[in-house]
């Protein structure tokens, strides 16, 4: 076994990994293909020399053999941006020899662009809220296919029976005699169809409420302004631990809440919103934006301001929603005066 430091990149796919070895002056020591397994990988690489740093491209899959890599062969290995990755590779001529090779000389100079490497918990916390999110966004969508008979036929619920989805108001759309005899049983169909969506939607609130029964930062989170079960999943999900942020503006950055600077020379512009987040988080934020909007004197204070000063309604949201993540990082500062302990820590 040679002790000369390399630098490895891997380009992860689901039956294969490539792996490229290079050395401290970027010569390239080794550029194969391996079996999607961390044992085979640390076979192929370990008589090249110590390894010093390890690259792989974030996507489905990888974060699990990361963490393989760092638990069991203890590699400190950083996961990839694979947007800013694929940027910069920009090339006509893409293979998986140069993806390998590119990640490598990335890892090797330190410009790769780092993702969080989140622990297996948050991961599997993550795939909770994803799946109770699509569930909801189904009912959603039968709601509206509803909406749109009533529309189609011209069909008007009368307002006493109550607002909309109520049980009186479903009721009377259920046995409506406005409506055509098919019309009519496409529309129990999709009634049905809402309470089978509706009674999963609680059984996959019952599992996160589980997974998140001890969980210290859930529990202070829930202490916070603007804050409900469903928050407090999505945050803890996605934003994981508050420590890994030095300030609140890393934390609204990240979030997808800080503005876009497209600024050049002495020309100064926004350009709108980031658009590298993680979008069912920003969505979060956005509604809780909302609610404190419309419960909370101070920042309905704001938002009167703002629209005094003519700024557009979601300008309004959206520079809320980025001050609320600042105090909320501030709240949760306790917790932050150490740093995280992660599996890619535990390889530093």
């Amino acid at each position: 076994m040679s002790n000369i430091p390399v630098f490895v990149g891997l380009d992860y796919h689901q039956d294969s990994v490539q792996v490229c070895v290079l050395d401290q002056q970027g010569q390239v020591l080794l550029n194969r293909s391996s079996g999607n397994d961390w044992r085979e990988v640390q076979r192929i690489v370990q008589p090249l020399g110590v390894v010093q740093r390890v690259g792989i491209e974030a996507c489905c899959g990888a974060a699990d053999f990361a963490e393989e890599l760092v638990e069991r062969a203890g590699w400190n290995v950083s996961l990839a941006h694979p947007a800013y990755v694929a940027k910069i590779k920009n090339s006509p001529d893409k293979s998986d020899f140069g993806d390998g090779r590119l990640l490598a000389d990335l890892t090797r100079v330190g410009y790769l662009p780092r993702v969080w490497l989140a622990p297996a918990k948050i991961r599997e916390l993550r795939q909770l809220v994803y799946h109770r999110q699509r569930l909801v966004d189904q009912r959603r969508a039968l709601k509206l296919r509803i909406g749109g008979l009533l529309r189609e036929q011209r069909v008007k619920i009368d307002g006493r029976v109550g607002s909309r989805w109520t049980k009186a108001w479903v009721a009377s759309v259920k046995d409506n005699a406005q409506f055509s005899a098919h019309v009519l049983w496409i529309v129990g169909e999709l009634l049905e169809e809402i309470e089978h969506v509706s009674r999963k939607i609680a059984l996959g609130e019952g599992r996160l409420r589980a997974a998140t029964a001890a969980d210290g930062v859930v529990e202070k989170l829930l202490k916070q302004e603007g804050i409900g079960v469903v928050t407090a999943w999505t945050l803890r999900a996605f934003v994981g631990d508050f420590r890994r942020f030095k300030t609140g503006k890393q934390l609204s950055r990240y979030c997808g809440l800080s503005p876009c600077n497209a600024s050049s020379g002495k020309k100064q512009a926004d350009a709108g919103l980031i658009d590298g987040c993680n979008k069912l988080l920003r969505q979060t934020i956005v509604q809780a934006a909302h609610r404190l909007i419309n419960t909370r004197p101070r920042w309905s204070t704001l938002a009167q301001s703002m629209r005094k000063r003519g700024k557009e309604a979601n300008v309004i949201v959206a520079a809320v929603g980025n001050r609320w993540l600042r105090k909320l990082h501030h709240a949760m500062k306790p917790a932050a005066m150490q740093p995280p302990t992660t599996v890619q820590d535990k390889a530093n």
